[in-house]
């Protein structure tokens, strides 16, 4: 087992998903087929009705497994190949140098196959690899530590029912001193307290359930809480939001401003389930990674646990004096004369017309409605709303596909048909037009993001 430097969402992802599937396999020791070996050894030829047991019993487990698995994101950081689930290799870029995801997989050479429970206890709880290494932070064990014992074997069992994967994924590149993985005993001094998560008899269950999903398997931190000088998270600013590979992971604590405060207890849970919160929110790079496939997957009762648990962690501010989802109205200016005239200069208005109102309308009030599937309003939403261009650029650069039980979205990449330069025109005059005016970007902004690794 590999670890990974904290980078990204995409790592909001993907983070979310790659420590958890590293666990998720070492502690699979507990598999269907042992506890079927297990009956027919105490039962000689097995009793039909004891085998039957067993067999439900392992099967309850492996679904159980399958379920927490998604609700880690695992597959996210451990798949670069969709032909090799699981088997790592997807390159983590960070301050650092690159890691490369490990394959988590039960292939006994390449993956984890040779791991016994305790060594997939270990790692999980304490950020230790099989051989006694020191287990890099972007593994979020700091997160995973609070899971329970039950719920990681689970996972493992899951994990143990896919294909092993003979794949060694590429050496990590990190240079001095960073690539001494012992240096890690210093950063847990700071940053690290092992134990599992226990309840808050104070608290209702659902919230316990919500404070144990968010701090640990879907270790929502590791994205939206900014860090500190040793790339810990900054406690004291939790989920007040932070950058993630050129993408702004938004404030979701209570603030009505900054963060999620006047959206309804049902809008979060529909976003967390099909990544749309219509006239809030659209999800889009790293987040829309982990509704597709992580939170959509998960149970209505743990979606909601999640929301009553954010309620109650401590507003952050951040500084701003509305909320980004507040901003925008349908525009005045005819400028559907332009339509079928050549392009020429870079005029945002102009750039606008010919690559994006087919789609979100001259008017920027979008197309198809509320239906999941539409192409979102660019009034009151939170992109065009934000303080800051970063997240409206990535996705004209990077575009959306998000997919979910019930719909696909999708916009085109524009990164390859428009320049800097053009990106920025088209950025500037959507935030005018329809969202936050104070939110400006510049071509030299557009190329900073666009050189950022993903």
């Amino acid at each position: 087992m590999k670890n990974h430097q904290p980078r990204d969402a995409k790592t909001f992802n993907k983070r979310l998903g790659g420590a958890l599937a590293v666990l998720a396999l070492a502690v699979a020791g507990v598999s269907f087929h042992t506890l079927i070996q297990s009956a027919q050894a105490q039962n000689g030829a097995a009793e039909p009705a004891v085998v039957q047991r067993d067999t439900q019993a392992g099967a309850a487990l492996i679904k159980r497994g399958e379920y927490l698995a998604r609700a880690g994101d695992c597959v996210a950081c451990h798949t670069a190949d969709k032909g090799r689930p699981f088997a790592g290799g997807l390159p983590i870029n960070t301050p650092f140098g690159t890691i490369y995801t490990p394959n988590i997989t039960s292939d006994p050479d390449t993956g984890i196959g040779r791991w016994t429970d305790a060594d997939f206890l270990r790692a999980m709880h304490e950020g230790i690899g099989k051989s006694g290494e020191r287990l890099y932070p972007a593994f979020p064990y700091a997160e995973y530590t609070k899971v329970t014992d039950s719920d990681v074997l689970a996972i493992r069992a899951y994990l143990n029912t896919l294909a092993p994967i003979h794949y060694a994924p590429p050496r990590n590149e990190l240079s001095f001193p960073f690539n001494q993985r012992w240096l890690m005993v210093f950063w847990n001094m700071f940053n690290f307290k092992e134990g599992r998560f226990v309840p808050d008899p104070q608290q209702s269950a659902e919230w316990n359930r919500g404070a144990y999903l968010v701090g640990g398997l879907a270790h929502c931190e590791e994205c939206h809480t900014p860090r500190n000088f040793t790339q810990g998270l900054k406690t004291s600013e939790r989920f007040s939001g932070a950058e993630l590979s050129g993408w702004h992971a938004f404030n979701i604590t209570p603030d009505k401003n900054a963060g999620v405060g006047a959206w309804t207890d049902d809008e979060l849970t529909q976003y967390l389930a099909a990544g749309v919160a219509h006239g809030r929110a659209n999800a889009a790079g790293p987040m829309a990674d982990v509704v597709q496939n992580s939170t959509q997957y998960m149970t209505p009762e743990d979606l909601r646990s999640m929301v009553v648990y954010l309620r109650s962690v401590p507003a952050q501010s951040g500084g701003d004096t509305r909320p980004r989802d507040s901003f925008g109205k349908p525009t005045n200016a005819d400028v559907t004369a332009m339509r079928g005239t050549s392009i020429s200069g870079v005029s945002g208005a102009q750039l606008f017309i010919a690559n994006c109102a087919t789609c979100h309308s001259w008017t920027g009030e979008g197309r198809g409605g509320n239906a999941a599937g539409a192409y979102p309003s660019l009034i009151h939403n939170s992109v065009v709303g934000a303080s800051a261009a970063n997240n409206l650029t990535m996705v004209m650069l990077h575009g959306v596909n998000r997919e979910t039980k019930n719909s696909t979205a999708f916009m085109p990449a524009f990164g390859s048909e428009l320049s800097d330069e053009q990106i920025a025109a088209i950025s500037n005059y959507v935030t005018k037009t329809f969202g936050n005016p104070q939110s400006t970007t510049s071509a030299d902004q557009v190329a900073k993001l666009r050189s950022t690794p993903q």
